[in-house]
């Protein structure tokens, strides 16, 4: 599959992990963002949670890890977008956060990919 095939999808929800990002939240941010630039920058129309709301954090002095705040959010965009993409950075297996995404769009039976961070190689999900 190539990025072209998710062109059919709007907008697409990007998963990364956060809190269990080995290298810490801020490279996560960062790591999120070039992804959803790359995408973007292929026509994808892409949605970032970490993107959105890590700047929003910390500029805020909102606790970037209370979920409590960005899950109900996460949530209304989860609703808004017809399908998941998930990079494989280090630690999504591990990652709550994903976790949660990956169960609210199988729920809703809406399409999950997984992206390769670095060659952007795209695949049907499979647990």
């Amino acid at each position: 599959m190539i990025i072209d095939d998710l062109k059919a999808y709007a907008p697409i929800y990007l998963a990364t992990p956060y809190t269990k990002y080995p290298q810490g939240i801020h490279i996560a941010y960062r790591d999120a963002a070039l992804i959803a630039a790359r995408l973007i920058m292929r026509g994808a129309n892409v949605y970032s949670p970490i993107v959105h709301s890590h700047p929003i954090a910390m500029t805020g002095h909102i606790d970037p890890l209370d979920h409590t705040i960005w899950l109900p959010f996460n949530d209304v965009m989860i609703a808004r977008c017809d399908a998941m993409i998930i990079a494989t950075l280090d630690g999504w297996r591990e990652s709550h956060g994903v976790a949660h995404e990956i169960g609210q769009f199988i729920a809703a039976n809406k399409p999950i990919f997984t992206i390769h961070p670095d060659t952007l190689t795209v695949a049907k999900y499979g647990r």
